[in-house]
C-alpha cells in the first residue's frame, strides 16, 4: 500500500547531516520525496512509497545520525499522490 507521509523533526538537527543522511536512507528504502532545513531549525520532510517502508524512515528519523539530537517528530499522513521522481534535498 502506497502512501505519505509529511514530517517535523525538532532538536540538533540542522548542521549534522541529518538532511544527506534521510536522503540517503529514503533512496536506499525506495522512497521517493524531499528533506529541507527550517528557519527555525527543525528539518521537514515529504516521503511517498511503501506504508512499510516509510515506517522503518520514520522510525530511523527519531534517532538521526550519529550528531543528531532528536526531541521530536511530527508525523501527518497524507493520501498518495506519485508526485515524485526520487528522493532529493530541497534548499
Amino acid at each position: 500500500m502506497k502512501i505519505r507521509a509529511h514530517i517535523f523533526v525538532s532538536g540538533r538537527v540542522q548542521g549534522v547531516f541529518f538532511r544527506q543522511n534521510t536522503c540517503w536512507q529514503a533512496r536506499q528504502r525506495g522512497l521517493k520525496g524531499w528533506v529541507r532545513n527550517l528557519p527555525d531549525g527543525r528539518v521537514e520532510a515529504v516521503f511517498e512509497g511503501e506504508k512499510k517502508e516509510i515506517e522503518k524512515m520514520i522510525k530511523w528519523t527519531r534517532k538521526g545520525p550519529i550528531l543528531a539530537n532528536v526531541k521530536r517528530v511530527e508525523v501527518f499522513w497524507e493520501k498518495y499522490k506519485g508526485e515524485f521522481r526520487e528522493f532529493e534535498i530541497r534548499h
